[in-house]
């Protein structure tokens, strides 16, 4: 695909905004976006990316009625999400992250949905967990639809395959696709494409979207965007993090 210029990004909240500011902001795009085409807004899920945030903040969401949430790596959601879940059971709690195979365990138990299947290993790893612990999350498949070499997903010609064998060797029943395009691309050819390749195997849900996308994304088919900086303002910088497995090495994490 070519390069182009990008859109311009949505509209921000001041950069001083309270984090239930923010969220009113965002959810008003997404509105706006979902009926400039004749959608409804009900229909397209906003996914709010706590990853390196601090809990104060993510409280301020929850307390502002956010209940959908994305996390990029199963260790830190392990270390914040599980009393914050105990308090407000209708969360729904997303790894939006490349997800290792020794991490399948904890991830089941955890998540309510996986959105980066991307790989028969892993695959076969969740199907075994669900059968273990009795419980599998939704599952989404990450598509490479930029074919990029150091990012993780399925290439777009593969995914009928791919999908195939998630149902028939794994008996994994796949909910829909999630991609990130690559970052000096119009993103508008790759949200058209993820969105054709959900309308074709018949998969009901589309992640895709990020904080400078999300309202072409939502125009375009999203039923989930996954925004993180117009919530939150900027992420601190971690001091450390685990490095994923290599077939995800350099890999773009899936948030906004």
């Amino acid at each position: 695909m070519t390069r182009a210029s990008k859109p311009p990004a949505p509209p921000a909240p001041p950069a001083d905004a309270d984090v239930a500011t923010r969220l009113a902001t965002v959810r008003g795009v997404i509105d706006a976006a979902a009926h400039a085409v004749g959608r409804d807004p009900a229909g397209v899920s906003l996914v709010a990316v706590s990853k390196v945030q601090p809990v104060e903040k993510i409280r301020a969401a929850l307390e502002a009625g956010q209940r959908v949430f994305g996390e990029n790596r199963v260790q830190e959601a392990k270390a914040k999400w599980p009393e914050l879940k105990a308090r407000y059971p209708d969360v729904e709690l997303h790894l939006i992250g490349p997800l290792q195979t020794n991490k399948v365990k904890d991830a089941v138990a955890l998540f309510d949905v996986i959105q980066t299947v991307d790989r028969e290993r892993l695959a076969e790893a969740l199907a075994a967990e669900g059968k273990r612990q009795g419980r599998l999350p939704r599952l989404l498949v990450e598509v490479n639809t930029g074919e990029e070499a150091q990012k993780a997903g399925i290439a777009p010609a593969d995914v009928p395959a791919f999908l195939a064998a998630c149902r028939d060797s794994h008996g994994l029943e796949i909910a829909g696709l999630m991609a990130i395009p690559p970052a000096e691309e119009e993103p508008a050819m790759h949200f058209a494409l993820l969105a054709d390749l959900a309308r074709k195997a018949g998969l009901a849900e589309v992640s895709m979207g990020m904080s400078g996308d999300y309202d072409l994304a939502v125009r375009m088919g999203a039923t989930q965007v996954r925004v993180g900086t117009a919530l939150f303002g900027e992420r601190l910088k971690p001091a450390t993090e685990a490095a994923p497995e290599p077939i995800h090495e350099g890999a773009e994490a899936g948030e906004g």
